[in-house]
Parts: structure tokens; C-alpha cells; sequence
């Protein structure tokens, strides 16, 4: 089953070729906080809701009309999250940035860590991961909608990756509602400089499916990667996601980000994406404004699909109170 939601407002459910509007939500955080309190899965929910009338999620998707499959209300509390260095590939591109000294990477380590502890026998409690902030709600990106390179960025490349959609529970607990591919936008020639400006390299917007799969995440995701430049495909490259491709469970990577009481606040949604072994600029591939970034997984939908751009030089002025 996949959801998607109407930036005019709606839900939508989709079985195979069959999509309908479910029947009295607005939108998907309403729908899933529904689910929470009544004790139902998301997929229960919508049998007890019932759906409406039928739609093309193809045709609603090309005109712009989908949304992130889920988004706060208030941007405020939605968080953007990732981990790094969890894919059995991830660790090649990373320590090829940050090779300068002699001996081992402090990303090969944390990979080699990852591998030796990621997968421990009850699927959470592992070794941790690298983690990193996108930003919130703000920095969120529907399908068809521009990834804005800041003024100041010395790059803008693609990380296509998964990403799992989270609620919290009223009593702190979260609820994962289910998984979209992502396109996790990050700057890499500043994060080559030196890997202690990897946070200033993630702040960046982040691009989501327009579909959520709800459900268990597959073991193994087959998908491409791609960057068209004037309608032409000038770089592409196939990816691996999913459990039997990653050196750390879901479960690990999900313990590690909500042990903290801060990401287990009521009614908070987060969006965590699980990391990538794929991406251009290890490739030696540069971007420029107007190229389109295609991420297409067919398990997960309809393929997301953003066109680079770079925001206006602004002026930052702090004034005194």
C-alpha cells in the first residue's frame, strides 16, 4: 500500500493501479495521529475511514500537485535527520574525501565499526552510527519541487538514499508510519575540506517521494540514480538499499536516534534517512543550475524527481536588541 498527500489537501491510498481519496483526512499526520489513538495500523485506519472518490497519482505527480507523504503541521516540529556510513558501498566515496593523513579515515573506522557492530542479534543496540541534522519542516522538498542551493554553497549534489516517516505516540513513543526514497541534497566540496564541516554540508533542503510505502521496509532495493541535464541523461548509477545491503539494521539505526528524549516529544514527526552508497561527485561529476535529479526505486512508488537551482546571494545582519 502506498499514501500520498495533496498539497491542496487529501490523502490519497494506492493498491496496484487502484488510488482513492480516503475519506474524511486532510492529511496524512491527521490520518496516522487517527491511527495512533484509535490502535490501529495506518492500513486498518483507512479500511475503518473508507476511500472516495479515484485519482491518478502519475498525473497528480506531474503536474505538482503531491506533497511530502507526510508534514507537520507546524514546521517547527518536524525534524530532518540521516545516517552516514551504513551501506556496505558507502564507505569508498566518504574515505576518498578524507584520506590527507596517514593510516585509516575516521570514516573507513566508523565504517569498519559498522560492519563489526551494526547488526547485533536483537536488531537494536548495535554499535552507533555517524548521524547528522538536515534541518526541520522548513528544509522538507515535495517531488517536482526545486532543491535550492544556498548562496554560499561550493556544491549541490545528490545522495539518494531511504527515508522512514516517524510520529510520537502522546505517551513518547514513535511510530514508524512507513518509507519513501529521498534525495538527501548535500554540499560535498565542503564536506572534502575537512570532514568536521560535514555538519555545515548537510544543511541543506532534502527531497522526499511523493509516495510512502507502508509496511516492512524490503531486505533488498534495487534503484537508479540519475541527473538529466537538458533532457539528456549525463550521469547515472544503480543503487542498493535495504537491510541486506547495509551494515546496520533498521532497528540500530532507530534505537540511536530515538534514545534521546528530545526526538520522543508528543506529536513531533521525524524523517530519517538511513544513508547511501551512491552518489556523482565521487564519480568526479559537477552539477550546475537547471540539472534535474531523478531517484527512482520502483518499490517505493513513483520516481521522485527535482530540479537543481541556487538561491539569491542574502545579506546576513544580526541587530542588537
Amino acid at each position: 500500500m502506498f499514501v500520498s498527500q495533496l498539497k491542496s489537501g487529501g490523502v490519497i491510498c494506492r493498491q496496484d493501479d487502484r488510488a482513492h481519496l480516503v475519506t474524511g483526512f486532510d492529511s496524512t499526520y491527521a490520518l496516522a495521529k487517527a491511527a495512533i489513538a484509535s490502535g490501529l495500523s495506518l492500513a486498518d485506519m483507512i479500511a475503518k475511514a473508507g476511500t472516495g472518490e479515484s485519482v491518478d497519482v502519475a498525473a497528480l505527480a506531474a503536474d505538482g500537485k503531491l506533497d511530502c507523504p507526510v508534514r507537520h503541521p507546524d514546521a517547527a516540529h518536524m525534524y530532518l535527520t540521516g545516517t552516514g556510513l551504513t551501506h556496505t558501498g558507502s564507505a569508498s566515496a566518504r574515505d576518498s574525501m578524507h584520506t590527507e593523513t596517514a593510516g585509516m579515515s575516521d570514516s573507513m573506522k566508523m565504517f569498519r565499526m559498522g560492519i563489526e557492530g551494526g547488526k547485533p542479534a536483537d536488531g537494536a543496540k548495535g554499535v552507533q552510527p555517524e548521524w547528522f541534522y538536515k534541518g526541520n519542516g522548513v528544509n522538507a522538498v515535495a517531488h517536482g519541487d526545486d532543491l535550492v542551493s544556498p548562496s554560499f554553497a561550493l556544491d549541490g549534489g545528490e545522495e539518494p538514499e531511504l527515508a522512514g516517516f516517524y510520529l510520537i505516540g502522546e505517551d513518547g513513543t514513535p511510530f514508524r508510519i512507513g518509507f519513501t526514497v529521498a534525495n538527501e541534497f548535500s554540499d560535498h566540496v565542503t564536506e572534502k575540506i575537512n570532514y568536521l564541516y560535514l555538519a555545515h554540508s548537510k544543511l541543506r533542503p532534502a527531497a522526499f517521494g511523493a509516495e510512502l510505502l507502508v509496511g516492512a521496509l524490503p531486505a533488498h532495493v534495487e534503484g537508479a540514480s540519475r541527473i538529466l541535464r537538458d533532457g539528456k541523461v549525463v550521469w547515472e548509477k544503480p543503487f542498493l538499499s535495504g537491510e541486506d545491503n547495509m551494515s546496520h539494521t533498521i532497528a540500530n539505526l532507530e534505537y540511536h536516534h530515538f534514545k534521546y528524549g528530545l526526538f520522543c516529544q508528543p506529536g513531533d514527526l521525524h524523517v530519517h534517512m538511513y544513508g547511501t552508497a551512491t552518489l556523482s561527485f565521487a564519480d568526479g561529476f559537477k552539477t550546475v543550475e537547471g540539472d534535474v535529479f531523478e531517484v527512482d526505486a520502483p518499490q517505493f512508488g513513483h520516481p521522485l524527481r527535482n530540479r537543481l537551482s541556487r538561491e539569491a546571494e542574502q545579506a546576513v545582519a544580526v541587530k542588537m536588541l
